[in-house]
C-alpha cells in the first residue's frame, strides 16, 4: 500500500529523516540501499494520472474568484433563494476551470515528457563486473559509471580516472551557471591508477563519507578511504549532474548524489513569483468589489424587509407565505438571492482575460524583428507572460557596465613601455614578419614593432611578462591551429598581443610555461602563481629563466601596482601616470605591469613558508595574503597596457531616449570609479558641464546611511555605483524599491548580474559574451542594450496601455449590466427577480462582450512605433499611473451607474403604458428584459468603439460579429421551436419578433445610446481642448502632419576628457591553483609548423583583432 500511495505521488505519515552525513561503497549496492538513499530518477513535473483533476482544482479554488463562484453555485442549490438556474453560474465556471485546466495539463504534459526523455537515457554502468547499458534512472548510490566524450554527466559523481594525462578532465558548466569556457577537473593520483581496466574498477571497494545532498555548486567537502588510507576530496574532484564532457575519451566516476539529491536538482528551488502593480491593486479592487457587492445586497435587503412588511400582506391571496416566513426572514433569504443575482460585478472571466492579453503581448516581443540581432542570431525573448504591462512603468533602471553597455570584446589599443606611449599612429601595421602571429589582431604604430624587433630590453621585457603572467590555457584542436582559453576576455586580448609582436605563449605544464621569443623557444620554470582575486586586485608568476634567473612578473590595477614600486621609479611612473590619465580620456581599460629579480636564497626560503601557508587547514587564505604582500615589493615598473571595450551600438541614444521618457539610468559595475566615469561620459550620461560630483563608499549601504544614500542619490541627474559587489548591487535595487515606491528595471549580461535582476521588478538579461546565467534568470532577454528603448517605449507603453483599457472597459460593463439589476429592485418588490433572460446573463461575457474587448487588449495602440520614439514623453503616463488606479477605477464605477440609469430607466419610461401599432399590449416583463438587455449590448459595443483608437479589420470583425450573434442567439432561443422542445429552460416564446418590428423599440434603442455616450463624448471633447494631455497633443500632431517621422539616426559621439581611468581585472579568481597543480595538462604536438602561414588574405589585411572567451566547441573567436 505504501509503495502504491508512492507511486501516486501521495506519501503520507511517513517523517522525513534529515541527513547529516552520506556514507557510501563502492561496487556494494546492498550496503548503500541499506540508506535508502534516492535513485537518480527525477520528477520536475507536478502531476500524475490520478492527482491532476484533484490537485488542479484545489490550486485553481485557492484563487479568490474561483472559490467566489463554486459558493454562488451551492447558494444556487437552495431553492429558497435561488432565483437564477444553475446553468448562469456553471456554464462560466466551468468554461474558465477547463481553460486554466487545460494549460496547466499541456505544462505538466511537457514536463512528463522531458523528465521520461532525461531519466531513458542511457549511460554504461558496471555491474557484476561488466559494463552494461543502462537508464539514467536505474542507476544507483555507488555504482561506478562511464562517460565518454560529449556525454552529459549523469550523476553527482566522484572522478576516478580519465583518458588524459594526470587523470584531468575537460567539463562544460553551461547547464550550471551558464559559462561557456570549459573547465578542468583532476583525479585523485590513487583513483587514477585505476585507468580503463575493468577488473581493477570491479574490485574498486573504496568507501566515502561526505557532506550531506546541498545547492552549494562551489564547494564539496568528502574523504575517501581505501585500503586503510584517508584522502581529502574537494570540488575539484567532483564532477556535477548537468556538466558536459568535453575534449575527453572517456572517465569513470562514482555515483555520490543521485536524482533529486544533485546539485542541480537542489538548486532548483521555486524562484519568487513577481507581481506587477496591476495584479496587486485588482487583488485590491476585487475584495473592494466584494464588500460593495455585500452593501447592495444588504440595500436591498433590507428593502425587501421593509417591503414585506408594509405591503406582502397584500399580495398573500395570490403569492401565499411559506409557514415561518416572516419579514426578516424573507430578508435573510433575499440577501442570499442578490448575491447570486448580482454576481456579475465580480467578473470570473477577469482572470483569464487578462493572462490571455499578456500571452499575446508576450508574442509580440517575441516575434519583433527589429529586436532581432543577426550576427549572433539572437532574437528578443519573453521569459515570462506575467509582467508586459509593467514594462510601461519603469522609473529607475539599474545597469551593469561590461558587456551590457559596452561590447565585452576587448582590443588591445595603446601601451606605455619604460615613458614611452605607443599606438597614437594611425597606419596598420604589417604582422607578416611573424609566422605565428595571429591575423585578427590589429594595431597602429609601426615603431613599437620596430624597437620589438631591434632588441629593446624594457620593450621585449614588458611583452614577455604579458605572455607569462597570466592563466590562459592553450589548445591546439587540430595541428598548426592555436587558440588560447582565457578566463576573460582581457587576459586574452593582452596574451595575444604578446603574441603578434613576437612572443607567442605555446604552451604550459604545471613547472613550467613555453614561450616562442623572437622565433625561439624558451622554457621558463614556474615556480609560483600568485593568483587574482578582488582584494588583491593583481596576480604574479615568479619565473626561473634558462639562465637560472629568477623574475618576478606582476599586472594589476595602476593604483595597487604603484604602491608597490620601488622608489627609484617616481619619475617613471609620473610619465606612465600622464600617459594612463590620455588612454582614460578615451575610455580604455588599463593595467600596470611591473617586475622583480628575486634572490635565490630568498626564494628557497619563501617557498618552504608558502608551502606551509598552502596546506594549512586554519586561515590559509590570510597566511597566503600575507607571504603575497611581502614578495610583491620593491617593484620596478615596466609601463601599462590600455584595452578597448567598446560600447555597443546605439548605447548613446538608448540612454538619452529613456533619460527623455523621464527614466532614471543607475549603472552599478565593479570596475573602478574612473573607468565608469569615462563611460558614463561616452554614453552621454555624464557631460562636461556637471561639475559636481559625489563619492560614496560601500558603507553608504549600512542601515545607519541607506536613507541618506538614497536622498543625495535622488537629487543628482545620473548615478554610477562603482566597485559594488553582486549583493550589494541588489541592495541599491531593493532599497529604491522600498522607500521610493517606484516600479525598477535590472539589465545585465553576467553571472554577477543576476541577483540584482532578481531583485528588482522587472530583470533584463543580455545574451553575451558572459555565459547565459543571466538571461536564464531574466524576465525578458535580448542581445544588444539599445534594444531596451523599443522595450520599454513600444512594447512596455502599447501593454500598458491595452491592459488599462482592457481593465476600464471590463469593469464598465460589468457594473453597467449589475447596476440595471440593483435599479430593477425597487421595481419588482425586492423580489430577486432578474432584469435579463437567463440565457443573456450566461452568454453576456462569455460570447457577446468576450472577443470584442480581446481585440481591442491585442491590437490597439494610440500612436505607431515611429511617433513613440519621437515622442519619449508619451512613457510618462505609465510611470504615474494615469491611465489605471483607484481614482480611475472610481470613476469608472460612477460611468457605470450613471449608464446604468439610463439603460433602465429610458426604457422603462418607454414601455410603460405602451401599446403596439395594432393597439395590443406590449408592456410585459419578457418585452421589457428584450429592451433593456439588447440596449445595454449596443451601449456597451458603443464605449468600446470610443475607446478604440486603432482599427484592424479583427477589431470590425468580432465587433460587428458579436451584435449579429447576438441578435442570431434571441431569434433563435426565443423561436417557437426551442419552447416547444425544452420549455422550461427557453420561455421567452415569440419575444423577439413580436418586440423588435414595432418602430419606438427601435427608437428607444437610439435614444438610450445617445444619452449614454453623449457625456462621455462631450467630456473628451472640453478635455482636449482645455486640458490637452501629452498623448493628445501627439495624436493630434499625427493627424496633421499624416507621414511618419523619420527614423531614428546614430550618431557617433567622441569627447575628449583628462579624466582618469583605472582598471582592475574584471575576471574573477583566477585559474592559479590549477596551473600549479597540473590539473590542466594536455598532450601537445611534436612538430609544429607555423601558425597562420597565410597572411596576405583579406581577414588578415582588414579585420580588427576581437578577442571573447572560447565557446564550447573550441571554434576560433570570430571578429563581430
Amino acid at each position: 500500500m505504501g509503495s502504491l500511495l508512492s507511486q501516486l505521488g501521495l506519501e503520507c505519515g511517513r517523517k522525513e529523516v534529515k541527513e547529516e552525513e552520506r556514507h557510501l561503497r563502492a561496487n556494494d549496492r546492498e550496503f548503500n540501499l541499506s540508506y535508502e538513499y534516492a535513485d537518480n530518477a527525477i520528477k520536475t513535473s507536478k502531476y500524475n494520472i490520478f492527482t491532476f483533476l484533484p490537485l488542479n482544482l484545489f490550486e485553481q479554488f485557492q484563487r479568490l474568484a474561483n472559490a467566489y463562484f463554486l459558493f454562488l453555485l451551492c447558494l444556487q442549490l437552495i431553492p429558497e433563494i435561488s432565483s437564477l438556474s444553475w446553468f448562469t453560474t456553471v456554464v462560466p465556471l466551468v468554461l474558465v476551470l477547463s481553460m486554466t485546466m487545460a494549460k496547466d495539463g499541456s505544462d505538466d504534459i511537457n514536463r512528463h515528457r522531458c523528465d521520461r526523455q532525461v531519466n531513458n537515457r542511457k549511460v554504461e554502468v558496471l555491474i557484476d563486473g561488466e559494463l552494461r547499458s543502462e537508464k539514467w534512472m536505474d542507476v544507483q548510490v555507488g555504482d561506478i559509471i562511464k562517460l565518454e566524450n560529449n556525454q552529459f554527466v549523469t550523476a553527482d559523481l566522484l572522478l576516478l580516472s580519465s583518458s588524459e594525462p594526470l587523470n584531468l578532465i575537460y567539463i562544460e558548466t553551461a547547464e550550471l551557471d551558464g559559462e561557456t569556457n570549459l573547465k578542468v577537473k583532476q583525479a585523485l593520483t590513487v583513483t587514477g591508477e585505476l585507468e580503463d581496466c575493468i577488473e581493477k574498477l570491479a574490485n574498486f571497494n573504496g568507501e566515502v563519507r561526505c557532506e550531506p545532498p546541498n545547492n552549494r555548486l562551489d564547494k564539496f567537502t568528502g574523504t575517501l578511504t581505501l585500503k586503510g588510507e584517508m584522502y581529502s576530496l574537494d570540488n575539484e574532484r567532483v564532477l556535477l549532474r548537468g556538466c558536459t564532457l568535453r575534449n575527453t575519451q572517456w572517465c569513470f566516476g562514482l555515483v555520490v548524489f543521485g536524482g533529486p539529491d544533485t546539485k542541480l536538482m537542489q538548486n532548483c528551488g521555486k524562484t519568487t513569483l513577481k507581481r506587477t502593480s496591476i495584479d496587486r491593486l485588482m487583488n485590491v479592487l476585487v475584495l473592494s468589489i466584494f464588500g460593495f457587492l455585500a452593501v447592495m445586497c444588504l440595500i436591498l435587503a433590507v428593502g425587501n424587509g421593509i417591503w414585506e412588511y408594509q405591503e406582502g400582506s397584500k399580495f398573500a391571496a395570490f403569492l401565499p407565505k411559506q409557514e415561518g416566513v416572516n419579514a426578516p426572514f424573507s430578508a435573510f433569504l433575499t440577501f442570499w438571492s442578490y448575491v447570486i443575482i448580482l454576481n456579475t460585478v465580480v467578473p470570473i472571466s477577469l482572470y483569464v482575460s487578462v493572462e490571455i492579453i499578456r500571452l499575446g503581448n508576450s508574442f509580440y516581443i517575441d516575434w519583433d524583428r527589429k529586436m532581432y540581432y543577426p550576427k549572433s542570431d539572437t532574437p528578443a525573448e519573453a521569459r515570462t507572460t506575467t509582467l508586459n504591462e509593467e514594462l510601461g512603468q519603469i522609473k529607475y533602471i539599474f545597469s551593469d557596465k561590461t558587456g551590457t553597455l559596452t561590447q565585452n570584446i576587448m582590443t588591445f589599443n595603446k601601451c606605455s613601455i619604460n615613458g614611452k606611449s605607443y599606438g597614437e599612429a594611425w597606419q596598420k601595421v604589417d604582422f607578416s614578419w611573424n609566422n605565428l602571429a595571429d591575423p585578427k589582431f590589429c594595431f597602429h604604430d609601426h615603431s613599437l614593432v620596430e624597437v620589438v624587433r631591434e632588441g629593446n630590453p624594457e620593450v621585449q621585457a614588458f611583452f614577455r611578462l604579458l605572455a607569462l603572467c597570466h592563466t590562459v590555457m592553450p589548445e591546439e584542436k587540430k595541428e598548426g591551429e592555436l587558440y588560447y582559453q582565457a578566463q576573460s576576455p582581457d587576459e586574452g586580448a593582452l596574451v595575444t598581443a604578446a603574441r603578434n609582436f613576437g612572443f607567442v605563449f605555446r604552451s604550459r605544464t604545471p613547472e613550467s610555461i613555453t614561450v616562442v621569443e623572437m622565433g625561439e623557444l624558451v622554457t621558463y620554470e614556474l615556480l609560483a602563481v600568485l593568483d587574482f582575486n578582488n582584494v588583491r586586485k593583481r596576480m604574479s608568476v615568479i619565473v626561473r629563466s634558462p639562465e637560472g634567473k629568477l623574475t618576478l612578473y606582476c599586472k594589476g590595477a595602476d593604483t595597487i601596482i604603484f604602491e608597490r614600486l620601488n622608489p627609484s621609479c617616481s619619475k617613471l611612473k609620473e610619465v606612465t601616470t600622464e600617459h594612463l590619465n590620455e588612454y582614460a580620456g578615451d575610455g580604455l581599460r588599463t593595467l600596470a605591469l611591473a617586475y622583480k629579480d628575486i634572490d635565490p636564497k630568498y626564494m628557497e626560503e619563501w617557498k618552504l613558508r608558502h608551502h606551509e601557508a598552502s596546506t594549512a587547514m586554519d586561515e590559509r587564505e590570510e597566511k597566503l595574503d600575507a607571504l603575497y604582500e611581502e614578495i610583491e615589493k620593491g617593484l620596478l615598473l615596466l609601463g601599462s597596457t590600455a584595452v578597448e571595450d567598446k560600447l555597443q551600438d546605439g548605447v548613446p541614444q538608448t540612454i538619452e531616449q529613456l533619460s527623455k521618457a523621464d527614466i532614471k539610468i543607475w549603472v552599478l559595475t565593479g570596475d573602478k570609479q574612473e573607468t565608469a566615469e569615462n563611460i558614463g561620459y561616452s554614453c552621454n550620461m555624464l557631460r562636461e558641464e556637471m561639475t559636481e560630483v559625489f563619492i560614496v563608499s560601500a558603507f553608504a549601504l549600512e542601515k545607519d546611511m541607506e536613507m541618506e544614500l538614497l536622498r543625495t542619490a535622488c537629487m543628482c541627474q545620473t548615478v554610477i555605483c562603482c566597485r559594488v559587489t553582486p549583493l550589494q548591487k541588489a541592495q541599491v535595487v531593493e532599497l529604491v524599491k522600498k522607500y521610493k515606491q517606484a516600479i525598477t528595471l535590472a539589465i545585465g549580461d553576467g553571472a554577477n548580474d543576476v541577483s540584482m535582476i532578481k531583485a528588482a521588478h522587472i530583470g533584463v538579461g543580455i545574451s553575451g559574451q558572459e555565459g547565459m546565467q543571466a538571461v536564464l534568470s531574466s524576465d525578458f532577454s535580448f542581445a544588444q542594450f539599445r534594444y531596451l528603448q523599443r522595450l520599454l517605449l513600444v512594447h512596455g507603453r502599447w501593454s500598458y496601455l491595452r491592459m488599462c483599457k482592457f481593465l476600464r472597459y471590463f469593469f464598465y460593463k460589468n457594473f453597467t449590466f449589475t447596476f440595471v439589476h440593483f435599479w430593477y429592485g425597487f421595481f419588482c418588490g425586492f423580489s430577486a427577480q432578474t432584469v435579463y433572460d437567463e440565457w443573456f446573463i450566461t452568454l453576456y461575457n462569455l460570447v457577446y462582450t468576450a472577443l470584442p474587448v480581446l481585440a481591442l487588449s491585442l491590437f490597439d495602440q494610440d500612436v505607431n512605433d515611429r511617433w513613440s520614439f519621437q515622442y519619449p514623453k508619451l512613457y510618462a503616463p505609465g510611470q504615474l499611473n494615469q491611465y489605471f488606479s483607484k481614482r480611475a477605477f472610481v470613476y469608472t464605477v460612477l460611468h457605470s451607474g450613471y449608464s446604468s440609469l439610463v439603460l433602465f430607466f429610458i426604457p422603462w419610461a418607454a414601455m410603460y403604458d405602451t401599446v403596439r401599432d395594432d393597439g395590443k399590449d406590449i408592456v410585459d416583463y419578457q418585452s421589457f428584459a428584450l429592451l433593456a438587455q439588447t440596449c445595454l449590448l449596443i451601449a456597451v459595443s458603443i464605449q468600446l468603439g470610443l475607446d478604440t483608437h486603432y482599427w484592424t479589420s479583427v477589431n470590425q470583425f468580432f465587433l460587428w460579429g458579436s451584435l449579429c450573434v447576438y441578435f442570431a442567439v434571441i431569434f433563435t432561443m426565443y423561436s417557437n421551436g426551442m419552447f416547444l422542445i425544452f420549455t422550461s429552460s427557453f420561455p421567452f416564446i415569440g419575444t423577439a419578433r413580436n418586440s423588435l418590428n414595432q418602430p419606438n423599440v427601435w427608437l428607444t434603442m437610439l435614444l438610450t445610446s445617445i444619452l449614454c455616450v453623449l457625456p462621455v463624448v462631450a467630456y473628451r471633447f472640453l478635455r482636449i481642448l482645455l486640458w490637452p494631455t501629452v498623448n493628445d497633443k501627439v495624436r493630434y500632431k499625427v493627424r496633421q502632419d499624416k507621414v511618419l517621422p523619420p527614423a531614428p539616426r546614430r550618431v557617433q559621439a567622441r569627447r575628449a576628457s583628462t579624466r582618469r581611468s583605472g582598471y582592475a581585472f574584471s575576471h574573477a579568481q583566477g585559474y592559479g591553483d590549477l596551473v600549479t597543480s597540473g590539473r590542466f595538462l594536455r598532450w601537445t604536438p611534436k612538430s609544429r609548423p607555423a601558425l597562420f602561414s597565410q597572411t596576405d588574405s583579406p581577414l588578415a589585411q582588414t579585420q580588427p583583432q576581437f578577442y571573447r572567451t572560447i565557446n564550447e566547441g573550441g571554434e576560433p573567436p570570430l571578429s563581430p
